[in-house]
């Protein structure tokens, strides 16, 4: 049980942890911090936090864990306030979707990696964002990524897992750097795509007749796309190495698609089309055998 978490940036992934821990009487008090008063009042009101500051030292001066769920931008400031106002033997953990420049910003802190970091990054989310979004079965067999470094305390690391056990999720750990390169695979990517995608298609001549006609399946691939451009934009900026690498990669195979189909050679374009329906049905197998 967690006796007193702060959670700096009380939204989607903040709220809706605090919520999974209250469902489960895994946590004693929680104390909210945000940048909008109103927003913490309402998450008061909605049951999310006990009480809340506005300024991140005092929200973690008291806390035995600390979340924090703000944008990767964001980082690096909130680590210079709290850093000072940490109580004893409190453990941090983050929820970035790129944990290469989490590290970076706390180590240029504190002039070290902490002992005290445990990074982490949970694969669950919507495309809403806000307290009101918030829901405690959020996390629920969904996968939480920590990637402790060599100068992680074992301790913290470990209270960190039950933490997230605690809100229903199923904790795996590896290195920052295959973190990393493997979310901008499976996330960061398919993000850029479908912000691509509709941004390509709306500068078209007929662009309103096209959205006009557009099936579920356009509607489908792109509601990612929903999702808040300045965090993306911020995730992308943050695992850009990855990233790029990721769309060259993805370029590099959407040109042979493009040739294959210029040539008329349609078994070729067939055997993509079957190999990526046939892989897609064994990633549903393993998404069932999770559940």
């Amino acid at each position: 049980m967690v006796g007193r978490l702060a959670i700096i940036g009380v939204g989607l992934i903040g709220g809706s942890l605090a919520l999974a821990l209250r469902r489960g009487a895994a946590v004693g008090e929680v104390i909210g911090c945000g940048r909008r008063r109103e927003s913490l009042e309402r998450a008061v009101a909605l049951g999310v936090i006990d009480r809340w500051y506005e300024e991140p030292a005092e929200a973690v001066a008291e806390a035995d864990m600390v979340a924090v769920c703000v944008p990767l931008r964001a980082m690096r400031s909130i680590f210079t306030q709290i850093v000072p106002a940490l109580a004893p033997g409190a453990v941090v953990t983050d929820v970035g979707s790129a944990k290469g420049s989490v590290i970076a910003d706390a180590a240029a802190v504190c002039g070290e990696v902490p002992t005290w970091l445990v990074p982490g990054h949970p694969i669950a989310g919507t495309e809403h964002s806000g307290v009101e979004a918030a829901f405690a079965e959020l996390y629920e067999r969904r996968r939480v990524v920590l990637t402790p470094l060599p100068e992680t305390a074992a301790a913290a690391t470990a209270q960190v897992t039950a933490m997230w056990q605690a809100a229903g999720a199923r904790v795996v750990e590896m290195s920052p750097e295959h973190h990393d390169e493997v979310l901008a695979a499976t996330s960061h990517l398919p993000h850029a795509l479908a912000y691509a995608l509709v941004d390509s298609l709306a500068r078209w001549d007929d662009h309103r007749e096209i959205f006009e006609l557009a099936a579920g399946g356009f509607r489908d691939f792109t509601r990612i796309a929903s999702s808040d451009p300045e965090m993306w934009r911020d995730i992308s900026a943050a695992n850009r190495t990855q990233l790029v690498a990721a769309l060259r990669r993805y370029q590099d195979d959407l040109a042979r698609l493009t040739a294959a189909l210029e040539a008329g050679e349609d078994e070729q374009v067939l055997a993509v089309y079957r190999h990526a329906r046939d892989e897609r049905a064994r990633f549903l197998k393993i998404l069932e055998g999770r559940a």
